[in-house]
């Protein structure tokens, strides 16, 4: 009899792996969130459902301790690829999402399920502490098929691996406050602090412990790497348990920290590290959402009834949009990168876990507040499975409706002509990342509030590091031809992006570039060009120096059906006020348009006038971008 259910259980965590493998490959596929996929399977193959799947037969203690090590591997490897040099790009929004931002959420959300639901103060915090988490669990699989701005996405992940441990903790402060019965703000301030001091204290000291290891201890010169990640794989695991042995619900700082600290560490082996603990995670986030949608019982969330979606949406349209648009004030985000922050923040494992397993404690009867476990529970995964399936789910769509994903550019160098042409493309809403080695003129793209990758540009992995395997543009612009020509190479070997751009200071190395099929600039020869264009075109000269303020030169792609096969004389009066089309590509040819030429499908048109008008009419002739 034990055998048939060890070979049941058996079955049913491997069924489940394969499924969240299934689910990435539809989230690769498909362009949406893996989690979407992960929810619906745990619902459908859940008791509610079908009943293949149900996740009490694991036991409550074994479940609580499977829930428990998998997310402190998904918090730790979140932790781990947060980098200190990257919050620097968003540090205004970040740190303001993770104070000023938390309570807001903190204090709505309880404020509303209060008033909304009819529980006591307390629940009401209860809930409202878990979901101020929105969690690297649903924020990295949006990311994976959203890239949005470096700093947007920053503020996102650190928000979402902050936020995770201080909801966690908080959570487990109110439990106890419920089930002990202690009061004052004392006592809430002596249980927050004693956790999250625990979790700093475990969390260093792993980290310095995994440090000195990796750094100066033999790993076997054979196996290497491999041990190397065995032993984080372990350190992170150990972490979690530690510090929770100390205190409930520390062990998520500890991996946090740990994680931070190991991730920033120049240590051996990262990019093995790294993606091994990727795969684990998968693993991992696909067996803990899938049990946890499992769990998931149709009655309590029809209990909830108009006033559960209520909360809902005062948490996801009212509080959410609030706290977004307050923490960025001030910052350089974009009001359409603002709402899609405000849009875009489902809540994940932590309140799934952390909330199932107070359901079952307070459902004892030792505590005997049934009610209180019902909204508890209810609420919290009535939240996840609206916004996983709205906002997750609509992420890639909301993304481009809104128009922020961007097109993203390398910039080598980041002296007064790299950070010139940083500040026209990021202008145009392109996202922009300068990879400089000197550390005083990274400092100085930082203070302009570009993002910067400090390395050597003429060094491969640093490149790649920075993006370069998603860039559509790279472009080399020190100050030394031979490093320029050095990256043109690098580019176009080791990368593939659409277009590869070099500046060169010494015209007579033009040649060189353009053999290997790089666009390049001669400082001389542009200097001379702007020279001329001011004695014999004085009036175009000082127009096309204020491009990129009032006035626009761009050129795009015609895609949009309603232009295909039209004239230029017929798309005149339907070109916006203030512009006119002043080129046409087809081919290798460009050319001034006749008033009878016909555009076609693929044609490169150049918009020219008003910057607002230039802007509208790419849109019209490429509703894509």
């Amino acid at each position: 009899m034990a055998g048939n259910e060890a070979a049941v259980l058996i079955a049913v965590v491997a069924g489940i792996v394969g499924i969240g493998v299934i689910a990435q490959v539809l989230s690769d596929r498909f362009r949406v969130p893996s989690i979407v996929f992960l929810i619906a399977a745990g619902i459908l193959l859940g008791p509610e459902v079908t009943g293949l799947l149900n996740p009490e037969e694991f036991g409550t203690a074994a479940l609580s301790a499977i829930v428990g090590l998998s997310v402190a591997i998904i918090v730790f490897e979140g932790a781990f690829h947060l980098r200190i040099e990257e919050i620097r790009e968003a540090p205004k929004t970040a740190f303001r999402l993770v104070t000023v931002g938390a309570v807001i959420a903190l204090v709505g959300t309880g404020v509303a399920v209060h008033y909304l639901l009819g529980v006591g103060w307390l629940v009401a915090f209860l809930v409202g502490s878990l979901l101020v988490a929105t969690g690297p669990t649903v924020i990295a699989p949006i990311l994976d098929v959203v890239p949005v701005r470096d700093r947007v996405g920053v503020a996102l992940d650190t928000e979402g691996i902050v936020n995770d441990v201080t909801a966690a903790i908080t959570a487990v402060v109110i439990f106890e406050i419920i089930t002990t019965g202690a009061s004052g703000p004392s006592a809430l301030v002596t249980l927050f602090a004693e956790r999250l001091g625990y979790g700093l204290l475990v969390g260093i000291g792993i980290a310095a412990l995994l440090y000195y290891m990796l750094q100066y201890v033999d790993l076997s010169p054979g196996n290497a790497p491999r041990n190397a990640r065995l032993l984080v794989l372990a350190g992170a695991l150990v972490a979690y348990a530690a510090a929770n042995y100390l205190a409930s619900e520390a062990g998520v700082a500890a991996v946090a920290v740990a994680g931070i600290l190991l991730g920033n560490a120049d240590v051996p082996y990262e990019e093995e590290i790294s993606a091994f603990k990727g795969d684990v995670t998968l693993i991992v986030l696909s067996f803990v959402f899938i049990t946890l949608a499992a769990l998931l019982e149709f009655e309590v969330l029809l209990d909830l009834g108009l006033a559960g979606i209520a909360v809902v949406a005062v948490v996801a349209l009212v509080l959410r949009p609030l706290l977004v648009f307050v923490s960025s004030a001030g910052d350089r985000i974009t009001t359409e990168e603002k709402l899609f922050m405000s849009f875009v923040g489902p809540r994940g494992i932590i309140p799934a876990s952390v909330a199932t397993l107070f359901a079952i404690e307070l459902r004892s009867e030792a505590i005997g507040m049934p009610e209180a476990a019902d909204v508890l529970v209810g609420t919290v995964f009535l939240t996840i499975l609206l916004t996983v399936l709205f906002e997750a789910g609509l992420a890639r769509r909301i993304a481009e409706k809104l128009n922020v994903i961007p097109m993203r550019v390398i910039i080598v160098g980041g002296g007064s002509v790299g950070r010139e042409l940083a500040t026209r493309l990021e202008d145009r809403g392109e996202n922009v990342v300068i990879v400089e080695n000197n550390q005083e003129r990274i400092q100085k793209v930082r203070d302009a509030g570009f993002t910067a990758h400090h390395g050597d540009g003429t060094d491969t992995d640093v490149l790649r590091s920075a993006g370069a395997d998603n860039a559509k543009i790279i472009v080399a612009a020190t100050g030394d031809d031979d490093a320029n020509l050095l990256i043109s190479q690098l580019s176009q070997s080791k990368f593939s992006p659409e277009r590869v751009i070099a500046r060169t200071n010494n015209p007579e190395n033009v040649d060189a570039f353009e053999e290997l099929g790089v666009r390049t600039i001669s400082s001389a020869m542009a200097t001379a060009q702007a020279m001329d264009n001011y004695i014999e075109r004085p009036a175009l000269a000082n127009w096309m120096q204020g491009i990129g303020e009032s006035g626009d030169v761009q050129e795009i792609e015609v895609t949009a059906d309603p232009l295909i096969g039209e004239s230029i004389r017929d798309l005149g009066p339907q070109l916006p006020e203030g512009c006119l089309i002043g080129l046409v590509c087809r081919g290798e040819e460009s050319f001034v348009p006749e008033a009878d030429f016909t555009l076609e499908r693929g044609d490169r048109v150049t918009f020219i006038g008003r910057k607002e008008s230039v802007r509208e009419a790419m849109k019209w002739a490429h509703p894509e971008e």
